[in-house]
């Protein structure tokens, strides 16, 4: 077999492993609530599968070397959206989601437009800025919104459903979430993105247009975070501007580092360790924030890639070691350090 044709099975092979792995979880994770007997617990893993939309879909736009720090507030655009057409105008679930995901993506764009070449800092700021906006229009509309209180009267996703039917639902739902935002940062698209994040003076040299495709990174976020957020409130039943604002953008951006924000699975570990063990131990459920801050310090300054990085960084210093030379003293130079007797 030549080189070239190994070459391609090898990288072939790798290209199955990765959604065998995926589906192999998603099998076990079918099964799961049949050994599953509390319904907190799978309240807790229905959470997990919401956030984790969230968290990948904040990764699609960080993809570009941008941080939007509003996408907890894009969420509530969303779940405010369908919460106020399902309370004010009747609408069935099945209209108010999607209609509420495109307008939270149309809203995004509009909004991302006018500081699509602001970078890094700057354009954090500008998010941070609309963030914080959205919030207070929020609480001020609180003839449609609820105000302080929240909105309720929202009808439920499945009429009489069990905890049970909105599990397979979620885990339905994210996986087809997933294998779209999976295959929109792997095509050519997401290759542009990740160019225009490693330079974009570079990037539009070679003809790329960095303000669209950052602004496209931005619609498809913000899409299926209002989708999420859609879902969300058809689930919860209640909104409260609280769950949208800036310290749930900061638990996104925490769940995404410490997953490791390199990797498409970095978010889904980091989102589901972060909201899933302080639930094995909820006598220590007060102190999450401060064992939280203290992942983030030991990922930053030992495992840089994060948690989805860690079996690479331990393969790598595995061999480090072994590829150390080991000292050797010549026989040569022993002979002439001897004296004549």
């Amino acid at each position: 077999m030549s080189d070239n044709q190994l070459s391609k099975d090898t990288i072939g092979g790798r290209n199955l492993v990765k959604p065998s792995v995926y589906g192999g979880v998603v099998i076990i994770l079918a099964v799961l609530p049949l050994f599953m007997k509390s319904p907190y617990w799978i309240h807790v893993f229905i959470l997990t599968f919401i956030y984790i939309v969230v968290t990948v879909s904040f990764r699609a736009i960080a993809i570009s070397g941008q941080f939007h720090l509003a996408h907890a507030a894009f969420m509530g655009v969303g779940a405010y959206l369908a919460g106020m057409a399902s309370k004010w105008f009747g609408w069935p679930p099945w209209l108010t989601i999607p209609l509420a995901a495109l307008a939270t993506a149309g809203i995004g764009m509009l909004i991302g437009y006018p500081f699509a070449r602001l970078r890094a800092l700057y354009f954090a700021l500008g998010s941070l800025f609309f963030g914080l906006t959205i919030v207070n229009i929020i609480i001020a509309a609180k003839d449609w919104t609820g105000g302080w209180p929240g909105l309720t009267g929202i009808k439920p996703l499945i009429s009489g459903a069990s905890k049970i039917h909105y599990y397979y639902f979620f885990l339905g739902l994210t996986s087809l979430c997933l294998a779209a935002l999976y295959r929109f940062e792997f095509s050519r698209i997401g290759i542009n993105l990740k160019a225009i994040a490693q330079s974009y003076m570079v990037a539009s040299s070679v003809g790329i247009n960095e303000a669209f495709y950052r602004i496209l990174a931005l619609g498809v976020g913000c899409f299926f975070a209002g989708l999420a957020g859609a879902t969300y409130a058809h689930y919860y039943l209640l909104l409260s501007w609280t769950s949208f604002n800036l310290a749930a953008t900061l638990w996104i951006v925490m769940y995404l580092i410490i997953g490791g924000k390199d990797h498409f699975a970095g978010p889904i570990i980091g989102t589901a360790i972060l909201i899933m063990v302080p639930e094995f131990a909820r006598e220590l459920k007060e102190y999450v924030p401060f064992i939280s801050a203290a992942m983030l310090l030991i990922v930053i300054f030992i495992m840089p890639k994060g948690l989805a990085g860690l079996p690479q960084l331990i393969k790598s210093r595995f061999l480090e070691r072994r590829e150390e030379p080991r000292p050797q003293v010549r026989a040569s130079s022993m002979l002439s350090e001897r004296k004549p007797e």
